[in-house]
Formats: structure tokens, C-alpha cells, sequence
């Protein structure tokens, strides 16, 4: 059995590799993808301070993994390719959009995503807004059992 005192560790340690991976991945990618994954990650802390980051599902084609964003549960993952990156919300069908951020994945029963191109503006106040409502979704869904 885990203490909860093993478990904040564990957590601490993840959270420190991750951003050292994190940081790596901006680093290497040095473009626009960059600067737009390093705005994605500032306004996720903006939105939650509470929110998990992570690197997860490192393999040989994608050595610097996906970004993870959590909180009593999946909030979102960044993907970046070569002429976007892609900002998967994993319950995205169950948000409010008001402001039409998610322009891929309509047709989905469960994941909505913002693909963003070179030269994208990001829309901060209802990105923001957005995360808060992933959030509070996984929130109460962890609640409810």
C-alpha cells in the first residue's frame, strides 16, 4: 500500500522529469511550434496551478514524447508535427465551446482538438476558460464516482 506521503513524492519526481523534458522538447524544436507549445503550457498553469504536466508515450518515433495535461484526470495532450500542433481535449464533446476553438475532431463522440498553423493567434481569455471547464468537468466526474 501507498502512502499518501509516497505518492506526493512520486508525483514531485514525475513532475521534475517531465518538465526537464518538456523544456528539451521546446528547445529542439526551436520554431514557431515551440513558442506555441511553450504558450499552450503557461496558459495551462495560468488556468489550473494545480494542473499535472507530463511527458508521456516516449517511443523511438517521438523520442521527446507527448505533452500530458491532468487533473483528477486526462485535461489534454499537445502533439506537434510538422506543419501544426494539435491540442487534443480528451472529453472535448462534453465542453461548451462558446468561442469555436475546436476546429478538428467535430464528428467525435468524446475528443475535440485545436489545430494551430504558423502564424495562429491563440485566443488566451477563452483557452483559459476552456481548461477551467475540462477541469471542473474531471472534477466533478471524479466526485460522482
Amino acid at each position: 500500500m501507498v502512502t499518501e506521503r509516497q505518492a506526493e513524492y512520486k508525483r514531485e519526481i514525475r513532475k521534475r522529469i517531465s518538465g526537464t523534458k518538456m523544456k528539451a522538447r521546446i528547445k529542439e524544436l526551436g520554431d514557431w511550434r515551440a513558442e506555441m507549445l511553450s504558450c499552450i503550457r503557461a496558459l495551462m498553469k495560468q488556468a489550473d496551478p494545480k494542473i499535472v504536466e507530463e511527458v508521456k508515450w516516449i517511443k523511438p518515433t517521438n523520442p521527446l514524447g507527448t505533452a500530458v495535461w491532468s487533473h483528477d484526470g486526462l485535461i489534454c495532450t499537445c502533439e506537434t508535427y510538422k506543419n501544426h500542433v494539435r491540442m487534443t481535449f480528451a472529453k472535448g464533446a462534453s465542453l461548451d465551446d462558446p468561442s469555436v476553438l475546436f476546429n478538428s475532431g467535430l464528428e467525435g463522440s468524446v475528443m475535440r482538438a485545436i489545430i494551430f498553423r504558423e502564424g495562429d493567434k491563440v485566443n488566451e481569455k477563452a483557452m483559459k476558460t476552456l481548461i477551467r471547464a475540462a477541469v471542473a468537468l474531471n472534477i466533478k466526474r471524479s466526485i460522482q464516482g
